[in-house]
């Protein structure tokens, strides 16, 4: 394991940069903070984890991610300030990590059980989306060009590693993608305030992709359009909305338990 004790290193600064949306894209590589993303991540793919920076007093601690590390992971040793510069959050757990990014699916590769996130803009919604996915039994996501990014810190840290296990695809247009979903046999179905009662629906087949749209505006007319379902969940007090995520979390629930679904 070297050792890195200057925040000029490039090495430092090159894991610094992955703060950037920007920087994230043109690398493909991610910074992961924290014992269990880091953990997830070498135990998924270790061969991505390209650098595991441990807190040099806590390296003890952390020996056995250390023993973890794939052949092509550089492992490196660094004070705490150093650490703390990389990690960008004002108590970093001990290790930090550059992991490479999960390549993207195509849209005809992806399983049965699918949610689609139009313009979700907030990074806690996309990662809690993300992890309850994982945790539902949903087999990928896509996303618009407007959504939160996957793999920035906030959405990192809410996804609680499942963005390790989810497949994501990514589309230019969710409207487009709607339709050739249905060409494909799914029901795509649209969550909208003016939809018709979820609860009251009829079978909709194995095959199901969920539309969640923009906290504030919802879907896009013309993915609302483009579904062949629309449906709402009741509000039966005073709330006129729920939460992005917590919508998405109650339609993936409902639909794995009703509609082909399987206990696991």
């Amino acid at each position: 394991m070297k050792t890195l004790t200057s925040l000029k290193n490039p090495v430092v600064q090159a894991a610094r940069a992955l703060s950037s949306a920007r920087e994230r894209a043109a690398r493909g590589a991610c910074l992961l903070d924290g014992e269990h993303m880091v953990g997830e991540a070498l135990a998924m793919c270790p061969d991505a984890v390209e650098a595991l920076f441990v807190d040099e007093a806590r390296a003890g601690q952390y020996a056995a991610l250390l023993a973890q590390a794939g052949q092509h992971t550089q492992s490196y040793a660094v004070p705490a300030h150093v650490l703390s510069a990389i990690a960008q959050v004002k108590t970093p757990q001990g290790v930090a990590a550059v992991c490479k990014l999960p390549p993207q699916r195509p849209l005809d590769s992806l399983g049965d059980k699918l949610v689609l996130l139009e313009n979700v803009q907030d990074p806690g919604n996309v990662g809690t989306v993300l992890r309850t996915l994982d945790a539902a039994g949903f087999d990928g996501c896509i996303l618009t060009p407007g959504c939160a990014d996957p793999f920035g810190p906030k959405t990192l840290r809410a996804t609680m590693g499942s963005v390790f296990r989810v497949p994501l695809c990514a589309v230019q247009d969710a409207a487009e993608a709607a339709r050739a979903l249905a060409a494909r046999g799914y029901a795509t179905v649209a969550a909208a305030l003016d939809g018709q009662p979820f609860y009251e629906r009829g079978p909709l087949g194995r095959k199901v992709c969920v539309l969640i749209g923009n906290e504030g505006a919802g879907l896009t007319p013309q993915a609302v359009a483009a579904c062949t379902h629309r449906y709402r969940l009741p509000m039966r007090g005073g709330a006129e909305s729920l939460n992005a995520a917590v919508a998405a979390a109650i339609f993936m629930y409902e639909l794995m338990n009703h509609e082909g679904g399987m206990e696991r």
